[in-house]
């Protein structure tokens, strides 16, 4: 009944006096009388005011249910502007759950033609959409020709969210001149909108600068459900008036709904429809793909008809997988973990496997697909096929084929979703009407359309889910804070890393305010981060660079330079298109606009001649085997000046000794009213135009906030943050809580060369541990290498029996991890450093952002620059006794985060400075075994015990 009370409040104040005569439109409610005459006196009526109290009593007689009573209605009464793009519905036709349903939308030119196909009662996020994008149809028709004003209402009732302060505030200052009939109209929508739940603003209790007054913010929060409550439970808890300057109740007035002073009005919307899926035009193989995709995800949805022609020419089209995979990505990214369905049960208790949507609207999608196979005949865009009845012929592969389309398990490298063609084969063979196939069709050639390929990295094989899982109580090793996803629509989910403090409520996530990536994006981005979208030219290629403001829009934009990806590198005598890679012998290279971008690996083939065996080191240039460590400018040790010249370092710009061992500040380079703070990074970006310090200037602070960000000094003494150590005059041994294990251990060697005082100070760095003791050779690079260094260090016994090990490239003790080997675009990370902060960008951001993106707790992120300059990370359990399961899903999640970078998926690469990842090769550790033993603590390497800092080391 809601929907119908806010079409009424939006009628009222579009209408003018005088009605149309009385319109068949009431013949739709032949079946109930008193609706029927109440809608002839709205559609007769010549007074205002009496036209106001008949659609005020008309939901009594009329029910939201009649929904061809109000869509006639709606579009007969005046004020109503007749749309020149189409249908108004088109865009939600995506929130379908059921597949048939889907396909009839997107086929349909009215809300009848789906009601024919659609049930309500499945479909409420569908029809909820497309109400709501008839109510904007009515409201934004006011504003004419004013394009900013039509484009700023059309935002409001394009996301599913509640519309945020700035949005309304846009609309009051471009519409208010233009038609204060479309102010009235939007106003009695939004304020139609249910009021904000309290959590939704936990994010701004990280605003407040005293400690137990953020700590009182989200007990109040979590507690509290009037407005009331928990403005008194923050004056008396915080002690602090509600003064609009103070940052946590300028964080609260702005996310009100009746309050939003000195909100800047941003320009008009430039990211068109969807910027995360514009990104996915550009992979079409066919200009007509190209198009009508740039047209559907632009500035409107398109019409009927470039719906249908998608559908057709490139939805099911297998040279178009690339672009559906990569809006499958965005629409629905592969995330580990399945539990909790009632229906497809088969696919509970899988925490280590990809699946797209194990959601309970998709488990009952796959019950009502099952239905409507029932009737005899699956509906497919090019043919509907007849089935024998399925209640008797293999239900229960029936039943596996719906779930499994619902609930589209995706593997990690192909991420497609499509059955496996000799399953479909066989039970269309088995159960299809095949006297009934249309001409010419059998099980085969259907089964080419629909599933061409047999191949288990990129199909669905039934017989996974014809049966219940096989883990039982051990599914909880593995556990999926975000998934389902427990925020707002405004928000997104990540892992909570930090733990709890004492005294503290706490939840395994936080719900993080984000942007859309356009008006009608489910896509969300951090805010505060840096962002890239394809350029409002439209041009394939071209991008640019947006902050996600605190708005909840993308804000100062700034256009980058275009990349030619018609340009082409020749290998060979061959040509390679843009973006692919390829190995040329033992190196990977990919194409990037006509440049080579290649692995700087030392390689030896079968013509390789006993002599240059004998004297192959593996290392670069072929270097010796020996350790005798120079400091670059990039703040990377080197095990050698010899490798440091190969990786294109002059004698100028490197030093003898660790880089780690420098003493930055000395000479004091800071003035006097600053303190000289050591801060040691690796810069990827170059050194001539950007720098690479190695040390930062603070203000000598009177008084430190009071942000929990915990520090160790060298005495072992913790600090609240880096601010209050250095006021006190100690020396940072290690970001994060002091751990007593830390205390006076022998020093350890990271896997970047570099010899740290103690585990946890090479933590802090997100340096995993090679071996223990300082650091005196440098490792495995290449299978033919016959290195010497490493047979004098003594390696930790593996965590795990039963684990097949990686080593990491220059290192020399193996580990059960997950491992990337990821070449960058130097040039593009040299863009972005230009554009944005003109500082340089360095390894531990790139961290950072993969961090982001990995989804179970019990894994966390490492890594360094390789000295063959390639980003090497791994992906570790944080567990002191890791489990089986535990060590798969940190394997799966670097498959999977492998597959984002090397299919150049858009919920990766629209993230600075994410985009700049080209190519990555990954190795996983385990040996798929169920007789993993974990080795006991004793013979436990320190390491193991110090990845248990994972939840007190978290701000890095």
């Amino acid at each position: 009944m809601a929907l119908a009370v806010v079409f009424l409040l939006v009628v009222i104040v579009v209408l003018v006096p005088g009605m149309t005569e009385t319109s068949p439109c009431c013949g739709h409610a032949k079946d109930n009388l008193m609706c029927r005459d109440v809608c002839e006196q709205i559609l007769s009526t010549k007074s205002e005011s009496h036209l106001k109290h008949l659609l005020q009593r008309a939901p009594e007689y009329c029910p939201e249910s009649m929904v061809e009573v109000w869509g006639c209605m709606n579009s007969s009464l005046p004020g109503v502007s007749k749309k020149s793009d189409g249908w108004v519905g088109l865009g939600c036709c995506e929130l379908s759950i059921v597949v048939d349903c889907r396909r009839a939308c997107k086929q349909a030119s009215s809300k009848n033609e789906i009601l024919k196909i659609c049930r309500r009662e499945y479909e409420n996020a569908l029809f909820n959409c497309i109400n709501r994008n008839e109510m904007g149809s009515v409201c934004c028709s006011y504003a004419g020709r004013h394009t900013n004003c039509r484009e700023y209402c059309q935002a409001i009732f394009r996301t599913d969210s509640s519309p945020g302060p700035s949005q309304i505030k846009a609309v009051e200052n471009y519409c208010a001149s233009v038609s204060p009939q479309l102010i009235h109209c939007v106003h009695n929508y939004t304020q139609s909108y249910p009021m904000r739940n309290p959590i939704d603003s936990l994010h701004c209790c990280e605003r407040a600068e005293d400690y137990t007054c953020q700590s009182t913010c989200k007990r109040i929060l979590m507690s509290m459900k009037t407005e009331l409550e928990i403005v008194d439970g923050l004056i008396d808890g915080c002690k602090t008036l509600p003064l609009p300057q103070d940052p946590l109740w300028q964080c609260f007035l702005e996310s009100s709904r009746t309050f939003h002073p000195g909100i800047t009005v941003h320009p008009p919307p430039s990211t068109g429809l969807d910027g995360a899926k514009l990104h996915c035009c550009s992979k079409a193989n066919s200009s007509t793909c190209r198009n009508l995709c740039t047209k559907l995800y632009s500035t409107s949805w398109g019409n009927t008809q470039s719906w249908q022609e998608f559908d057709h020419f490139c939805e099911y089209n297998p040279v178009e997988a690339s672009m559906m995979t990569c809006l499958a990505d965005v629409r629905e990214p592969c995330q580990l973990g399945c539990k909790n369905l009632s229906y497809c049960t088969n696919f509970n208790n899988r925490p280590t496997e990809l699946f797209r949507s194990c959601t309970t609207q998709s488990d009952q999608g796959a019950m009502n697909d099952m239905k409507l196979w029932e009737k005899g005949s699956i509906k497919m865009p090019f043919m509907n096929i007849p089935v024998l009845d399925i209640k008797k012929c293999q239900p229960e592969t029936w039943k596996a084929i719906a779930c499994s389309l619902q609930i589209k398990p995706c593997l990690s490298k192909s991420r497609g979703s499509i059955i496996c063609k000799s399953d479909c084969i066989e039970i269309l063979k088995k159960c299809g009407d095949q006297n009934k196939f249309p001409e010419g069709h059998t099980a085969e050639n259907i089964c080419e359309l629909l599933s061409p390929t047999d191949d288990l990295e990129n199909c669905i094989p039934l017989d996974t889910y014809l049966n219940s899982s096989p883990l039982d109580t051990i599914v909880e090793d593995v556990t999926h804070p975000c998934n389902p996803n427990p925020c707002p629509a405004n928000q997104l989910c990540e892992v909570n890393r930090k733990g709890c403090q004492p005294v503290e409520s706490c939840l395994p996530y936080f719900c993080i305010q984000g942007c859309k990536l356009g008006e009608a994006s489910d896509f969300l981005v951090r805010q505060g981060t840096l962002i890239q979208v394809p350029s409002s030219t439209g041009e394939v290629g071209c991008y640019k660079i947006c902050t996600c403001g605190q708005s909840g829009l993308l804000e100062n934009c700034v256009e980058m330079h275009c990349v030619d990806i018609q340009k082409t590198c020749f290998v060979g005598g061959q040509k390679k298109s843009h973006g692919t890679s390829f190995n040329i012998g033992c190196n990977v290279c990919s194409c990037v606009a006509g440049n080579l971008i290649c692995s700087v690996h030392q390689c030896l083939n079968d013509q390789s001649s006993e002599d240059e065996r004998r004297m192959f080191t593996g290392l670069p240039c072929n270097c010796a085997d020996q350790f005798v460590p120079v400091c670059g400018h990039n703040g990377r040790t080197y095990p050698s000046a010899c490798i440091a010249r190969c990786v294109g370092l002059l004698d100028n710009q490197f030093e003898f000794g660790l880089c780690i061992s420098k003493e930055p500040c000395s000479p004091n380079p800071c003035s006097k009213t600053q303190r000289c703070v050591p801060k040691q990074q690796v810069c990827l970006t170059s050194y001539e135009k950007f720098g690479c310090s190695q040390h930062e200037c603070m203000p000598r602070q009177l008084n430190c906030e009071q942000i929990h960000e915990p520090v160790c000094d060298t005495e072992n003494v913790e600090h609240i943050n880096m601010c209050t150590l250095y006021q006190r005059g100690k020396i940072l041994a290690y970001k994060g809580s002091c751990q007593l294990f830390c205390k006076t251990v022998e020093p350890v060697c990271g896997h970047n060369g570099e010899t740290y005082s103690n585990v946890c100070a090479a933590y802090s760095d997100r340096i995993a541990v090679d071996y223990y003791g300082q650091c005196q050779a440098v490792g495995v690079l290449s299978g033919y290498s016959f290195n010497t260094e490493c047979a004098s260090v003594k390696c930790p016994p593996l965590v795990a029996k039963g684990c097949k090990p990686v080593i990491s490239p220059g290192s020399c003790c193996p580990l059960c991890a997950g491992l990337l080997k990821i070449l960058f675009d130097k040039d593009k990370l040299d863009t972005f450093a230009k554009v944005t902060n003109k500082k340089p960008i360095t390894i531990l951001d790139i961290l950072e952002k993969i961090r982001l993106h990995i989804s179970v707790p019990q894994c966390d992120v490492f890594g360094y620059l390789s000295i063959e300059n390639e980003i090497v990370i791994l992906i570790i359990p944080v567990d002191k006794h890791p489990k089986a399961l535990q060590i798969e899903a940190c394997n799966k999640e670097a498959e999977r985060v492998d597959s984002l970078i090397n299919s150049d998926s858009p919920t990766l690469a629209s993230h600075v400075p994410l985009s700049a990842l080209v190519t990555s090769q990954v190795q996983i550790s385990l040996k798929l075994s169920s007789s993993i033993k974990i080795v006991s603590l004793p013979h436990c390497f320190f390491f193991c015990l110090i990845i248990t800092l994972s939840e007190t080391l978290s701000n890095i």
